[in-house]
């Protein structure tokens, strides 16, 4: 083995994933868990964040800090917290976020507030407060991580009236690369996850539905929706020594959805 020995290793690693009690942030935490590093996840609802917590706590390391990261109050609340748990923390999963979707000339003002506090604000603000646990944790053999989790509708248009989400998630992929060359100095590395179709609560609206899914399945050239072991691999790639070279990157995980442009 000679050098690539725990080239993909996290294990003791301190990690953060935001909205991390279902979905595409369920199963970063549960990667990140059985590999060894101790988690903390966070959710608006504390009954299903200390439940998910609970159980994953059985395969590994995992605790639970339930907030509203809908304002910048909830932002610094969990920061506050998270810090006095880990002085210093290794990597920030900035996975929480919501979509809306209605017809162009229906769309409504509301929708682009919550989506940008959410999706974009929420990500820029916790990552601002945790600056200091990532600096601690940060050395240039072993750069502190963050990963913002963006999506294929923030690089493609995407098929469904889904405005205000395609355009925060666009916004999240920009931040990502703004903050990878603010931060680089620090030894803090910003990349971000592009997913395509995954089974979540976001997409059971069309995954639930067989010809739908079907459908979805035929449009994606490897011809399958993604499962959990695609994102739980990929955050572990850019959290471990194998990605510790990469930053400002944004990588679609998407059965090369994106390659139809």
């Amino acid at each position: 083995m000679g050098e690539t020995r725990g080239l993909f290793d996290v294990d003791g690693k301190t990690v953060l994933v935001t909205g991390g009690s279902r979905g595409i942030g369920l199963m970063i935490a549960r990667g990140f868990t059985e590999a060894g590093a101790h988690v903390i996840i966070s959710s608006r609802k504390a009954e299903v964040c200390q439940a998910v917590a609970a159980e994953l706590s059985t395969v590994g390391r995992c605790e639970a800090i339930p907030v509203d990261l809908s304002s910048t109050a909830g932002a610094d609340e969990l920061a506050a917290a998270v810090r006095e748990r880990f002085p210093s923390l290794d990597i920030l999963v900035n996975n929480a976020g919501a979509v809306w979707g209605a017809p162009l000339e229906d769309y409504p003002e509301d929708g682009f507030d919550k989506l940008w506090a959410i999706n974009v604000k929420a990500i820029f603000r916790l990552t601002t407060a945790l600056l200091p646990a990532l600096r601690a944790a940060a050395t240039a053999d072993d750069p502190a991580r963050v990963i913002n989790i963006g999506s294929v509708d923030g690089i493609r248009v995407p098929s469904m009236e889904v405005y205000a989400y395609s355009v925060t998630k666009a916004g999240v992929h920009m931040l990502t690369r703004t903050l990878a060359h603010r931060l680089a100095g620090d030894h803090i590395t910003v990349n971000a996850i592009a997913p395509g179709p995954f089974e979540s609560k976001m997409m059971a609206f069309a995954l639930d539905d067989p010809a739908t899914r079907a459908s979805i399945e035929h449009d994606i050239p490897l011809r399958r929706i993604g499962r959990p072991d695609d994102m739980a691999g990929t955050a572990i790639y850019l959290a471990s020594r194998a990605g510790s070279y990469l930053t400002g990157a944004v990588i679609p995980v998407d059965g090369g959805l994106t390659t139809h442009g």
